[in-house]
């Protein structure tokens, strides 16, 4: 059994003023073919929100919850954060880990599925972050993905729940099921192709309208942002909100279950975005929690750690089985 010293927490980053708007969205785009007016259309999303997107916070909040969590129940182990994006970046995290003497850590990545941008490019930051730092830097090996883990899937169901008792509070006729939308970032089709992101994705909506007793659910995504003329995964939220009220549909619970915690693409693209669409076609629309820091989410990150350092017997649901420690060498291309 591999002797590990800390644990990293390795997330996307935002920025969290709006002077940090425009140095976040070059980092993000550094080496993409984006136009520099759709970058501004983004970071006019930011500067509706005063140029802070919450997910930075969430991690702090998310940290404190693990290190009470593993205060609590062991193994007693510090927790370093970087970020891809922004500050505290990576490379200055590693820094920091080698400087207090490091040398053997665990990383988890703030994504729950397998694809190039929430696997692969992950592993890829950490190597380079490696490499920046030099010899001194520690060894890292990530966490495996989670989609399917029992403790996933009670977070996503609670918040579910909660959003399916405000949204009764919210309507006149509760005779009628409301639909339940789960939605995901969506990726191009050809990264999709590489990688098994949307077969995830699907037994995790599977997995949890099995658990709130519902098949009145659909699959969906959102916030694509490639160009028009490239095949993304879909059908878009918004187009689905419009269909389902074209088929009668009056009440919908939307759970970003893509996300494992609030980024600018569910504040904006589902409470701003989607929103205007429920209310301009007479849509009741209540949006369900992402895990955040759901104590059943904490306590999987300890579970999916104690895999790895005292051997426990990895977790899972359905028919998949747990996810490998180990990727394959072709997994998650690019394309």
């Amino acid at each position: 059994m591999n002797e590990y010293d800390a644990i990293l927490i390795v997330s996307f980053g935002g920025p969290e003023g709006l002077d940090d708007v425009i140095p976040f969205l070059e980092n993000v785009l550094r080496g993409r073919n984006v136009p520099r007016e759709r970058m501004l259309q983004v970071a006019h999303h930011y500067e509706l929100f005063d140029g802070v997107s919450p997910i930075n916070q969430q991690n702090r909040e998310l940290i404190e919850a693990l290190r009470s969590e593993l205060a609590q129940n062991g193994p007693q182990l510090p927790i370093y954060w970087g970020n891809r994006n922004w500050h505290p970046l990576l490379t200055d995290s590693l820094k920091q880990m080698a400087k207090d003497g490091v040398k053997h850590a665990l990383a988890f990545v703030t994504a729950a599925y397998s694809s190039f941008s929430s696997c692969r490019q992950y592993r890829q930051n950490i190597m380079d972050a490696q490499s920046a730092v030099g010899p001194r830097a520690p060894q890292v090996d990530k966490l495996r993905s989670f989609y399917n883990h029992p403790l996933f899937i009670e977070a996503n169901v609670a918040h579910i729940e909660s959003a399916f008792s405000k949204l009764n509070r919210l309507r006149n006729d509760t005779a009628a099921q409301p639909h339940l939308i789960f939605t995901a970032h969506s990726i191009p089709q050809s990264m999709a192709d590489n990688s098994d992101y949307a077969d995830q994705l699907s037994e995790t909506a599977r997995l949890i309208g099995e658990s709130v007793g519902t098949e009145n659910w659909q699959l969906v995504y959102q916030s694509r942002s490639g160009s028009p003329q490239q095949p993304w995964l879909g059908p878009d939220i918004c187009d689905h909100l419009r269909e389902l009220k074209n088929t009668g549909v009056n009440d919908v619970i939307v759970a970003p279950i893509g996300f494992v915690s609030d980024h600018m693409e569910v504040i904006y693209d589902l409470d701003v975005e989607a929103r205007k669409v429920a209310n301009e076609i007479g849509l009741h629309m209540v949006r369900a929690s992402t895990a955040g820091t759901h104590p059943a989410f904490v306590k999987m990150i300890r579970e999916l750690i104690i895999e790895r350092t005292d051997g426990a017997t990895p977790r899972a649901l359905g028919i998949r089985g747990p996810s490998p420690n180990e990727c394959r060498i072709d997994c998650c291309l690019m394309a």
